[in-house]
């Protein structure tokens, strides 16, 4: 057993608490054993003159221990810090770096600061790891903020402590069983379980690839357990860590936007084109579907530089020789007969009256439109009968006049996983993932 009463595998006591600083983008204090360390975010609209328009942005970190940190009173770092001060926060720096994609951190940096309240060994690791919290906190509410579309978070991190006290291999020194260790070691990893730093030294003897394994195998554990706290403390704030990659819709439709995301939610996470930034409007000037979707996808790619979804959708009537097709949103308006659902089926109910052909089809075509790569193109069809009275209440458009006759409901009697089965989107959508998930492998 070990001075606290810990066996070697096992690390202290871990709390976070979340928010600590008010006027903070983000912060935390952070809790291992008696080591305790405040963590904040700050985040500026620049970057370093080195990184001045590369289109990307910066983390950096600062780190100090106050002065009744320890048992003795430390003198406050002056306007040159020691030399251990210095090494820390490149340390931090370094490791939370590996954690952002700063590409697409755009240019900003995000400054993050530990101060170490009290010292009990592992000040450098608490750090890392309460840095960590603090940053995706700061990116959580640059997201709420509009100013960032999607997470740039791309890697957990978290560090721990490990060394050999006596002859016994340790996970998480305290100061005491660190100033009297043999061997001591810091690892920094990702959720991955690589290595973002290692460093270990034989401070009273050398030690042997057995003893080593061993460190790891304890560090690894403990840093599992670390991004476990994260994670908890966070809550769900935590959902911007390794975060899906991000795929626009190019619609203003919210019916259309939920059932896109309930579709490709699973995969990527899919935004609507005005959280992208784009607010114009476009001209759908093609005779089909799958021209129309193309025009969508590619106007809002070419404006947010982001890869999108488009979809152009509609009813296509036999006895009406395909009518409205892709007119069919705006179908009473080209007609003077008004704009909006109800006018649409007002209008498509008077010109089918009396008429006892009544096959029809939900007709969608979904294009994806990537930056510098060719439009890609994926076409679903439903067949239905056209009745000649709505029925039921939800969907929208031509939903309640549309019977799907495998259920003998509309699709405004149809629950959202029904219709997801079945619709004309989710056949070209599953098309549409089929083709994207040949992309991704290759």
């Amino acid at each position: 057993m070990r001075i606290d009463g810990r066996t070697p595998e096992q690390a202290r006591p871990i709390s976070i608490e979340t928010n600590f600083v008010r006027t903070a983008a983000g912060s935390c204090l952070i809790a291992t054993g008696n080591t305790r360390v405040i963590c904040t975010a700050s985040v500026e609209d620049s970057v370093p003159p080195f990184l001045k328009g590369k289109g990307q942005g910066w983390i950096t970190a600062e780190y100090a221990m106050l002065p009744a940190s320890t048992g003795s009173r430390k003198k406050r770092d002056g306007i040159k810090k020691d030399g251990r001060s210095v090494e820390i926060q490149r340390l931090i720096g370094r490791s939370l770096r590996q954690a952002v994609d700063l590409t697409k951190l755009g240019e900003r940096t995000i400054t993050l600061d530990c101060d170490v309240l009290e010292a009990d060994g592992g000040t450098r690791t608490a750090s890392i790891t309460g840095a960590m919290v603090a940053l995706t906190l700061a990116i959580a509410r640059l997201m709420s903020e509009g100013k960032l579309v999607y997470s740039p978070i791309v890697h957990q991190v978290a560090a721990v402590s490990v060394g050999v006290v006596g002859d016994t291999p340790c996970c998480d020194l305290c100061y005491l069983e660190d100033s009297k260790a043999q061997v001591d070691m810091n690892l920094v990893m990702n959720e991955k379980g690589e290595f973002i730093e290692l460093q270990g030294t034989g401070e009273g003897r050398a030690f042997t690839a057995e003893e080593l394994t061993t460190l790891l195998s304890y560090g690894k554990k403990g840093i599992e357990d670390l991004m476990a706290a994260q994670k908890a403390a966070l809550g769900d704030a935590a959902r911007f860590i390794c975060a899906k990659p991000p795929l626009v819709v190019a619609s203003g439709n919210l019916h259309k936007i939920r059932e896109l995301q309930h579709i490709f939610g699973e995969y990527y996470t899919v935004v609507p084109m005005t959280a992208a930034g784009f607010t114009g409007n476009i001209e759908e000037t093609a005779t089909t579907f799958a021209g129309n979707a193309a025009i969508k996808a590619e106007t809002v790619c070419a404006a947010t530089g982001l890869p999108v979804l488009a979809d152009d959708s509609g009813l296509t009537v036999e006895a009406l020789d395909g009518e409205p097709g892709v007119y069919s949103a705006r179908y009473a308006m080209m007609n003077g007969e008004g704009e909006g659902d109800k006018d649409n089926n007002n209008l498509l109910l008077r010109r089918m009256k009396g008429r006892t052909r009544r096959g029809c089809a939900f007709e969608c075509a979904i294009a994806l439109a990537r930056p510098g790569e060719e439009t890609l193109i994926a076409e679903g069809s439903c067949p239905g009968v056209l009745l000649e009275e709505e029925r039921g209440t939800g969907g929208f458009g031509y939903d309640p006049l549309f019977l799907y006759e495998p259920l003998n409901k509309t699709f405004a009697e149809v629950n959202e996983e029904e219709k997801n089965a079945v619709s004309h989107r989710a056949k070209a959508c599953e098309k549409m993932l089929a083709i994207m998930a040949g992309l991704n492998q290759a």
